[in-house]
């Protein structure tokens, strides 16, 4: 059995191994995840929350592992959530970013946890805004989340925080590759990483192009700011915690934090509603009576909203 009340208040003063049993509920779905996300709740909302994405190979584990080291220079308490692609054949997940992280693994004010998307498409796992809330209400001040590399629809980092960190590097494609990839509208701050390879400064420049082709910004509005790094030396790593600060002041001062907060908010609420009405419409129905139905709208006996309208009003009579 799970003590939960416990594993909170462990986790509230910074017990590691109490921070990794609650992510395994979340990552679990275990019976004891609505009591413990309860018991959560009145100690979230005070970390700042940093996501991190880009192509495959433009050096994002790297500039995670930069950015913890600069934000415990200055006395943060660090929480990483990385997350890899899972197979689609084993379904198994490399997990390899804490390999490159071994510089913060006997850091008693780091926690680094990685996960599997399980299949889940967006650049995240399924579970991962459940898991924030854990780092959030275990005391973190800083959240860096890492995505898998991102393709032309998986931005989906840009809903869990307050801060898009988009990274590049020279010869990982141009401007147009960027701007279809949906990157440079999810970016709050731009990031050239790997600045010592020939092409840094055209890829910057490119950037800063296709940036100012973008919709007509009012006064008081934030401009993405463009910083590039060589993050395995740890240079310009300084000037990128420079932007994400002044991105945070920025926020804080238009209200444009809560909005994003309470989005965020909404969004999870809504998942986590959906997974709990398919989960009712099978206990419901069963199996049996969708396949029924499905197979009465494959015939062309019954329309698909029309099976989906019997569903919804099975549910709708045994709530009442």
């Amino acid at each position: 059995m799970v003590d939960v009340a416990t594993l909170v208040e462990q986790a509230r003063t910074g017990h590691p191994r109490a921070v990794a049993r609650l992510i395994s509920l979340v990552e679990n779905a275990a019976p004891q995840l609505r009591e413990a996300m309860a018991a959560l709740a009145p100690h979230t909302g005070r970390a700042y929350t940093v996501g991190l994405t880009g192509s495959p190979g433009v050096g994002k584990s790297t500039s995670t592992s930069a950015l913890v080291s600069a934000y415990r220079r200055l006395g943060k308490r660090v929480g990483v959530l990385a997350v890899d692609p899972s197979s689609p054949f084993s379904g198994g997940a490399l997990l390899g970013d804490r390999v490159r992280m071994q510089d913060h693994a006997t850091d008693p004010e780091v926690f680094i946890r990685s996960m599997a998307t399980r299949g889940h498409l967006g650049g995240l796992s399924w579970s991962a805004p459940q898991a924030l809330r854990v780092l959030d209400g275990a005391g973190c001040d800083v959240i860096l989340v890492e995505t898998v590399g991102v393709g032309q629809s998986e931005v989906e980092v840009a809903a869990q925080a307050d801060t898009t960190v988009v990274l590049l590097a020279p010869g990982m494609g141009d401007g147009i590759q960027a701007a279809k990839a949906g990157i440079l509208e999810i970016g709050d701050v731009f990031v050239v990483n790997k600045a010592d390879r020939d092409g840094a400064d055209a890829t910057a420049r490119e950037l800063n192009h296709m940036l100012g082709l973008g919709g007509s910004r009012r006064p008081g509005d934030w401009r993405p700011p463009i910083v590039k790094t060589v993050a395995a030396r740890g240079e310009g790593v300084d000037e990128v915690v420079e932007a994400l600060e002044k991105h945070r002041a920025w926020l804080s001062a238009t209200g444009e934090l809560a909005v994003r907060r309470t989005r965020r908010a909404a969004q999870e609420i809504e998942a986590i509603a959906l997974a709990a009405l398919r989960s009712r419409i099978g206990d419901l129905h069963g199996d049996r009576h969708l396949l029924g139905l499905a197979e009465r709208v494959a015939a062309g006996e019954l329309a698909p909203y029309g099976a989906a309208d019997h569903l919804v009003a099975g549910l709708t009579e045994n709530t009442r």
